[in-house]
Parts: C-alpha cells; structure tokens; sequence
C-alpha cells in the first residue's frame, strides 16, 4: 500500500448544536484539509462538502441541521487522521463558500479544535510570581485555563518571571510567554519558545531543543534511490524554493546585531555600552543549527568587520524592579538584555531558508519534526550527486495533510536558518 493511495473515511459524522440530529457526511465529502503550524495555538481542519437536497427531513445539510457554527465533528480516516475521541472532536469554526439550489447543495465546513472556542471564553485574571519559571507558568495557564484533556508537553526554562495576567486570553499570554523563555540545556542556550498544537497535543517548546531533536524522515527529490527507504513513498513530489536569505528585513530587525539601552529607575542610570551591545558572533560557536556554522558577510571597505559587528537596530525600555513584588524590592524581574535579541535572533535565522515541499501523505510528522531533504545537485557531470548546501536537515514549520477520493498526500513549508547539509546532528555518512 503507497502513502499516497485515495483516502477511506471510516467516520465523519456531524452533530446539531442541540445534540438531537447527527449527520453522516462520508458520502458528500469532496476532500479533506488538516493543518499544524508550530506558531498557530490550534490545530485546523477544512472539508468541503456536495450534498442533495434530501438529507434531514426534505432538507439539505446547511438548513435542515441547521449549520450555524459550534457544531461538533467526529473523523476518522482509515490508516492515517484519527479525530474520533470525544476529547478530539472538531467544531466548526465558520461556514464558506454555500451555494445551493432546488437539487444540491455544496459548502465548506472551516474547523477548529475545542481549545480554540476555549480561549474566547476564557480571561487569565492572576498575578504570577517572579519565582515562577515561565515554562511552569505556562503549563498553568493550559491546564487551567484551557482547561485541555489532551497531552501537554513544556520544555523547561532556566530563567523565571513575573507578570499579571491582565484579563488576556490564554492564547495571547502563551503566544507572549514564548518570547521569553530560555531553555534548559547544556552550554548556553538561546531564547525563544513556540506554543503550537499538533495532532499528538499541545507544545510549549524550545526553538533550541527544536532543532537539536533526532530526524524523523529522509526525503529525497531526485533519481538517487536511497535504500533504506521506499522510494515511491519518500520521494519529494515537488519542491520550491520561497525563500533564501533577505538580509535587510534581519538587519532591519536587529538578528545580527543591536544596542540596548534600558533605563534603570533605581538610579537613573542608563545600560552601559558594553553590557548593551548584542552581537550574533557571539553565539556562532555554541548555537544549534540545522545546517552548518553562521557565516556573516564582510563588509566590502572593512573585511575585518562583518555585517554582525555593527548594530543595525537601537532597542529602548525601563528595567522591572520591585513591581510585582510587596513591600520595598530592588530585585530585577528578568533581564531583557537576556532574552530580548536572542529571542530576535533566534526566530529571524530560523527563516533563512524557506521551502515548500510536496510528498506522499506521512501523518506521523507534525510540524516542530525535522526531517532530512536531499536535492539534486546542478552539474554537467554524468555522475549523480546530492546538492552539499540545499540538502541537509530541515524544521516543519507548518503542513498540510491533503485527503480525497484520488489520493493523499502532505504539503509542508520547511525553514532552516543555516546552509550545508552536515551538522553534529546529522553527520556525514
């Protein structure tokens, strides 16, 4: 059996608001659409749906159920997406594209996870305290407030920190929080954090540990059979290439280099120049990458200095001291000149390159996997090689899992923030 075979739908049922009328969809369903994305807090769905007029008591779908949004959806596709679990349900979201006549009717049914309908309901009300780390205040914030049923993995942080929730929604306090954190790893990790929901649950994880976790696939886009692996099933259908480098949106953004000055209400004093300049030379040696070491540009009338040897973004603000705390504190609440360009950093070079792939349907990866990609080299050469700079290892940033009656198959955008296809994660062969 190939990945990329027509799809079976073993379930997909659709029940009314009220709970006293459910709908078996499997026969109207045109195709199925299923989406991760490591910088979305839910998961998505999208079914398009043609139907006869005659389903519910003389009634097509749309009105004889009727469809209004927050309608619960059971799915199950045979040997590949499994959403057939009460605590899994999809609710519908919005309904698009309805046209209807006397015979026929055909609409899209938009989807959403629980946990999305959750977070508009719901406030984060409370004071966290400084001795709080983020990851475990993070954790609270989905179990509690979420109120989420499903597996809830956090990665660890090394740094603490305080704040009030203010009423916000759980999603934007997460999404917020991620921006902070700095993991728990050996050496000097970097921050920057991702909460995103996948299939298997919900993520609160390190773009480090991201990048350093074991590859889940080898994909291959040209006419070299790899051995291990199936070739029909593991081949890349089609590739594109979005993006490769735009260094003045980083330069902009100050992921090279900046200067941070924050004022301290302490003593009126302002950061020094040496504890206010960032650079990402800094870091080259004990950053964890997808491809090879970070190489900068020279500049042309100094090639001793690099592009990342001088600042190209000023950042301003005012030390946290003693806010959260009661009583007189001289004690700092985290330190931006931490977290603030790293975090910058971080998430700017992870879109160095950008790619988007198509291959046969694999519902074992979700997005924050890293897979392996081997593209063909361009040469005049008769001996077939692999491209040493495009290939190499690549993070799912966001994918797609395709289904309908002709066949299945996986669309995903790839990032990686460096070139070269070896790295101690994934050693020459």
């Amino acid at each position: 059996m190939s990945l990329s075979d027509p799809s079976i739908y073993e379930e997909i049922l659709i029940e009314s608001n009220d709970g006293s009328t459910t709908v078996d969809l499997r026969l109207g369903v045109q195709s199925i659409d299923y989406y991760e994305d490591i910088f979305s807090p839910t998961i998505t769905a999208k079914i398009v749906i043609t139907n006869t007029g005659n389903t519910i008591n003389g009634k097509g779908i749309y009105q004889g159920l009727p469809l209004r949004g927050g309608e619960r959806v059971s799915m199950r596709i045979k040997d590949k997406l499994d959403f057939s679990e009460k605590n899994k349900y999809f609710y519908v979201s919005s309904i698009s594209n309805v046209i209807s006549n006397n015979q026929s009717e055909s609409f899209v049914l938009n989807l959403c996870s629980r946990e999305a309908i959750t977070n508009e309901t719901a406030r984060v009300p409370v004071k966290f305290p400084t001795s709080s780390p983020i990851s475990v205040s993070a954790e609270k914030i989905i179990k509690d407030y979420l109120r989420t049923p499903k597996t809830v993995e956090v990665d660890k942080t090394m740094n603490k920190y305080g704040f009030i929730g203010n009423m916000r929604k759980p999603f934007t306090v997460l999404t917020w929080l991620a921006s902070k954190g700095v993991p728990e790893v050996e050496g000097n990790g970097t921050a920057g954090y991702c909460f995103y929901e996948t299939q298997s649950g919900y993520k609160f994880k390190s773009l480090d540990k991201l990048i350093s976790q074991e590859k889940k696939e080898i994909y291959n886009a040209t006419d070299i059979v790899n051995p291990n692996k199936e070739a029909q099933d593991y081949q890349i259908i089609n590739y594109v290439t979005n993006r490769n480098q735009n260094m003045l949106e980083k330069l902009r953004l100050g992921a090279y280099s900046s200067f941070r000055t924050y004022f301290n209400p302490l003593n009126f004093a302002f950061t020094g120049p040496d504890k206010g300049k960032f650079r990402i030379s800094d870091y080259v040696d004990s950053s964890r990458n997808l491809g090879g070491k970070i190489e900068l540009p020279r500049f042309a009338d100094d090639p001793d200095k690099t592009i990342g040897d001088v600042p190209t973004r000023i950042m301003t603000g005012v030390f946290d001291l003693g806010t959260l705390e009661i009583g007189v504190s001289t004690e700092k609440n985290a330190d931006a000149l931490e977290f603030q360009s790293q975090s910058l950093m971080r998430y700017n070079t992870l879109f160095t390159q950008t790619l988007t792939i198509t291959i046969p349907c694999n519902i074992n990866l979700e997005a924050g996997n890293v897979i392996e990609c081997l593209f063909p080299a361009t040469t005049t050469q008769k001996v077939k090689e692999y491209d040493q700079e495009q290939s190499g290892l690549y993070m799912i940033k966001e994918l797609c899992h395709h289904f309908d009656s002709k066949g299945s198959y996986t669309s995903a955008k790839l990032v990686r923030d460096t070139f070269g296809q070896f790295n101690p994660n994934n050693k020459e062969k």
